[in-house]
């Protein structure tokens, strides 16, 4: 049953293969799925499954067949210890740096996020296979238009696995099985020995958690493990499984709680209502879930390893976001199974992290799982004032830079972690939200409120000088100088500069649109009062007045204003042009050696926006080839150890896969200074290049087909009605089912809610 409903989706759903619905030529873009030989044998490059809220890593541990599960609310909450704001506030960290004790705030903040095992994110256990009777593998697959994971057998044993696109479950079935098979649940290691070694990034291991050793209770075909954490906090995974002669199929979930959590079931409930259910049934709605995803947006381009990492980030962020899940960590639904704590302990870093990572959702056209973030965010929204009051002394809002599964601060290098800020970053994606869904209820009632919190605190929590400029006290640049006293500046970096000037711009903008005229006035006053961005005239954006970019880094904190902030463009004139490109050579001429993966990611997107496909694509294709673990997960070094970066190691972070994505949307659209543009950063030799149903400012979906190096034709579906300025795209004539107007280079088209025009060359 199982593979005639496999074999129907591959006929029905040839998503991957580019339609003739726009152009005249058929661009075949298959190849994408993963394919190995072998299972991995380290978690982190095992094949991944998830919905946003579970999670499982299929690999294999000492010669059995393992599933790492994983849940994403999975957390120890105790309080971060010595973070009292009664004892320690700003002004006291301020006070401290001025008098040369910054070693005492070190102590205090840095100290306890190095050193203790909590509060943190934990990875949930594991169910393991005997398969060495199944003999050598034929071939392991992930298929990424179905999210499923195949591993077959010379033998003709076949395992079918995933996680239900929408259910916490997950379910496994074997086939032509020579005997049957011994499962086993694997608790993770809460206190007993870890036997593995060291890995990077990962110091802790969890028996220094403290937790007693939860139960394994072994039934007739299942098993149940419920495990007690800190506090009032638990958890339960559940597996059932049918046998027969040669096939068994099986199911398991994740369940969870905690004292002032909504009750949701325990894992055996859940699998016992979905074995009621069957697996053919989940596997249907499943693959209607992936299909309905795949829908949304697709791109076809000439070069295939580009082509196959952007879906294998697309499939990872389906497998990682969802609206009613916790927003995307740094690993997301697949926490570390070595007996450690996952690197940077799994949390959620608000300093560049979380915001990269939901970059793709926009021109991508997946508003509707970005909504997770932004709900998660306007939940903890009382946290954060709190934190800003009991931290910062002020009124309005800020966000602890590292957060918690429930916002509260875990400490950390706080500049960062705790930085003036984050709440500006965390602005930019409810702005970003309104401008591409141009939903007026989400602008009135969310959007606006946010940034106006932010804006409130940042106008307490700065300083006015006598000439009626403003300044913060310190301000700080990720990560430059890492955690030391000189990371610490006593002028305003462009990092904070850039933030605080577009909360006060976008402020006014939003303001102006809601007709708070009164209020609009407000923050353009105030950004008056704020400095321009420091540049040096031969190198660019610089990191503070006086801090010249001089030196490789990873985090390009110092060019925010110009991406992804659009405060600089190359399209408004030339003296931001200037300024762009002398900071991106600037950037070039420092070199990479200090660098992560993500930078790599970011980086494409930097030369995209300066409209250099040329360059876009080749440091894309670096992150690709030598950032990437054979699954695809991001994992900071080098990997080629070919000279790009001095960092070699391989802690797995998402938000440099979420970047790379993006990073080739905007090769394709563009639409941040409010002209649509189609193809903007594009390779000379990329002739062949279509893309269907990318999102615009406006809440503008454009199809479009580039054959033989010449736009054919342009779909688009106004969704909110409104005036499309776009740059024309075509090399000569071309035809509309509508009027239209020429603004310059740019057509001028009113638009009606709800309407569809089409524009094709009549130059063929």
């Amino acid at each position: 049953m199982i593979q005639k409903t496999l074999l129907g989706l591959f006929l029905v759903f040839i998503f991957f293969s580019c339609s003739k619905q726009l152009g005249q030529k058929s661009l075949t873009c298959s190849g994408n799925n993963l394919i190995f030989y072998e299972l991995a044998d380290v978690w982190d490059e095992a094949m991944p499954l998830g919905n946003g809220m579970v999670g499982n890593l299929v690999w294999q541990k000492d010669g059995k067949l393992r599933f790492s599960l994983d849940r994403a609310d999975l957390w120890d909450l105790r309080p971060m210890q010595n973070i009292d704001f009664n004892k320690w506030k700003f002004q006291n960290v301020y006070e401290h740096w001025k008098a040369g004790k910054y070693n005492e705030v070190q102590k205090v903040f840095d100290v306890p996020y190095d050193k203790l095992p909590a509060p943190s994110k934990i990875p949930a256990g594991a169910l393991e296979f005997d398969i060495e009777e199944l003999g050598k593998i034929k071939q392991v697959s992930l298929d990424l238009k179905s999210a499923t994971c195949v591993v077959e057998w010379l033998n003709g044993a076949k395992l079918t696995t995933f996680v239900h696109a929408e259910k916490p479950v997950g379910w496994y079935r074997f086939e032509n099985l020579p005997e049957q098979i011994n499962i086993e649940l694997i608790s993770p290691a809460y206190n007993r020995e870890n036997k593995e070694g060291y890995t990077s990034q990962s110091r802790n291991d969890l028996n220094q958690l403290g937790y007693e050793q939860g139960e394994i209770i072994k039934g007739e075909n299942s098993l149940t493990y419920d495990q007690k954490g800190w506090g009032e906090f638990a958890y339960q995974i559940h597996t059932s499984w049918e046998a027969t002669e040669k096939e068994l199929t099986g199911c398991w979930s994740v369940s969870s709680e905690n004292e002032g959590w909504e009750k949701t079931p325990l894992a055996s409930e859940v699998v016992s209502t979905e074995f009621q259910r069957g697996m053919d049934n989940s596997l249907s709605t499943h693959l209607n879930w992936w299909e309905n995803y795949w829908s949304k947006s697709s791109v076809c381009i000439p070069d295939s390893l580009l082509q196959k990492q952007y879906y294998l980030e697309m499939y990872k962020f389906g497998a990682a976001a969802r609206v009613d899940a916790p927003p995307i960590s740094l690993q997301a639904v697949w926490t570390a199974d070595h007996g450690k704590l996952p690197p940077w302990k799994g949390d959620f870093h608000h300093d560049l992290n979380t915001q990269l990572s939901y970059w793709p959702a926009y021109a991508g056209n997946y508003l509707n799982l970005e909504e997770g973030f932004l709900n998660w965010l306007w939940k903890y929204r009382p946290a954060f004032k709190k934190y800003t009051k009991d931290y910062f002394g002020v009124e309005g809002m800020n966000v602890p830079g590292v957060t918690t599964l429930e916002g509260e601060p875990m400490g950390g290098w706080i500049q960062y972690s705790m930085g003036q800020s984050v709440a500006s970053w965390l602005a930019h994606h409810f702005y970003l939200h309104w401008k591409f869904s141009m939903d007026r209820d989400f602008l009135k009632e969310r959007a606006y409120p946010w940034i106006k919190d932010v804006a409130v605190f940042l106008g307490q929590v700065s300083v006015k000088s006598e000439d009626g400029t403003r300044k913060l006290k310190m301000s700080s640049s990720p990560e430059i100088y890492n955690n030391s006293a000189e990371a610490w500046f006593a002028e305003t970096t462009n990092f904070d500069l850039a933030l605080i000037r577009w909360t006060y711009e976008k402020a006014t903008e939003m303001a102006e649109e809601l007709g708070l005229q009164e209020e609009a006035s407000q923050w353009q006053g105030i950004l008056k009062e704020w400095p321009e961005l420091t540049v040096d005239k031969e190198n660019g954006l610089m990191f503070a007045p006086g801090f010249p970019y001089d030196e490789s880094h990873r985090h390009f904190s110092h060019l925010m204003a110009y991406h992804p902030l659009g405060l600089l463009d190359v399209a408004n004139g030339e003296s931001d042009r200037t300024i762009i490109e002398n900071t991106l050579k600037n950037l070039e001429k420092q070199g990479s050696g200090a660098w992560t993966g993500y930078s790599f990611s970011w980086q494409g997107n930097l030369y995209a926006r300066a409209l250099d496909g040329e360059n876009a694509a080749k440091v894309l294709r670096i992150f690709a080839e030598c950032f990437c673990l054979k699954n695809s997960f991001h994992v900071n070094g080098d990997q080629c150890k070919a000279g790009h970066s001095n960092f070699t190691y391989r802690p797995f972070t998402l938000e440099g896969n979420f970047a790379f994505a993006s990073g080739i949307q905007e090769m394709l659209i563009q639409s941040h200074t409010g002209v649509v543009k189609l193809f903007p950063a594009i390779p000379e030799d990329w002739n062949d290049v279509s893309f269907e149903q990318l999102r615009t400012y406006g809440a503008f979906v454009i199809s479009a087909n580039k054959a033989n190096g010449l736009v054919q034709d342009v779909k688009i579906v106004s969704e909110k009605g409104g005036l499309l300025r776009m740059q024309n795209p075509f090399a000569g004539k071309f035809e509309m089912n509508k009027n239209y107007q020429f603004e310059g280079d740019n057509i001028v088209i009113e638009m009606q809610e709800g309407e569809v025009i089409n524009l094709k060359s009549i130059n063929l």
